[in-house]
């Protein structure tokens, strides 16, 4: 099989959209909206590049105003930013980690000034290291990864929940690596079945109150964290990244994009507490 990606490697987590060869995908040529999500008001986490980015960007062509939290990846949100604004729409930028749940709080409320609303949450910020063995893997590591992984859509979620009303949407982007399993990513694979437990339980708290919460399971996706991480490991992973998938491929962001809009719009009306897997053909028990 021919190699998809080149090998390449980048040396600090979250990774950096504007240099990964090449670059991803974020929304096709030939997607059209048809304001599916017209005057709505989204808060996405991580949304700076990769997943984020491709959900920012759909939103918007279905026509939804969008904050965009991230930590310190500025050029890339910035991107994103002009890449929403394109669309005809408002971003918001806010700049900070979501493992602090002060800062959670303040995010709503800026986005909140902002918009008058925030109709559609999507926590999908998310980090992961590369450890081959159990005893490999430092204490404090562990707890970062369930810090940013789980904590922060915990408080992200807590400082929402307030404001939203009936037909409001939560959507939270966890992994295949759950529901198969990933030796060499023990601690990310435990925050994304986390995850899974947190949406079902949520979906269950808010669904009579008309507000749905489902989450993503994506397979390998060309984003900033294969390089920052499986290339950093080994930066001939991403020649291979994906080829195990029964399409013998990683995916493109552009092809997620389209679950967040679904999952946020009308058309999933009757949705709520359920995993889209979304991962090159993986059959999932």
């Amino acid at each position: 099989m021919s190699k998809q990606f080149p090998a390449q490697h980048q040396e600090r987590q979250p990774g950096i959209e504007q240099e990964m060869t090449p670059k991803p995908e974020i929304i096709r040529a030939d997607y059209r909206g048809s304001g599916k999500l017209e005057g709505k008001k989204a808060l996405i986490t991580g949304g700076d590049s990769g997943i984020g980015r491709t959900a920012a960007v759909h939103f918007a062509r279905e026509g939804a105003d969008v904050a965009i939290v991230y930590l310190d990846e500025h050029a890339d949100a910035e991107e994103t930013k002009q890449l929403v604004e394109a669309e005809g729409r408002q971003a918001l930028l806010i700049s900070g980690d979501i493992t602090d749940s002060a800062f959670c709080q303040q995010s709503v409320e800026q986005t909140l000034k902002a918009f008058g609303a925030i109709n559609i949450l999507v926590n999908n910020a998310a980090q992961q290291v590369v450890r081959e063995d159990i005893t490999e893997i430092p204490d404090d590591e562990w707890r970062h990864i369930f810090d940013v992984n789980i904590h922060g859509y915990f408080y992200m979620t807590k400082a929402v929940r307030p404001h939203l009303q009936a037909g409001d949407t939560i959507i939270n982007t966890t992994s295949i690596n759950p529901f198969v399993g990933n030796a060499k990513l023990m601690a990310y694979t435990s925050t994304k079945g986390a995850i899974t437990g947190f949406t079902r339980s949520l979906s269950e708290a808010l669904v009579g109150e008309g507000i749905r919460v489902n989450e993503v399971a994506p397979g390998p996706i060309w984003t900033p964290i294969q390089p920052s991480t499986m290339g950093r490991f080994d930066p001939t992973l991403m020649e291979t990244l994906g080829e195990k998938m029964p399409m013998g491929r990683a995916g493109q962001p552009s092809e997620l994009g389209p679950a967040y809009v679904f999952l946020a719009s009308k058309d999933a009306s009757y949705i709520s507490g359920h995993s889209l897997h979304i991962n090159g053909g993986a059959i999932i028990n």
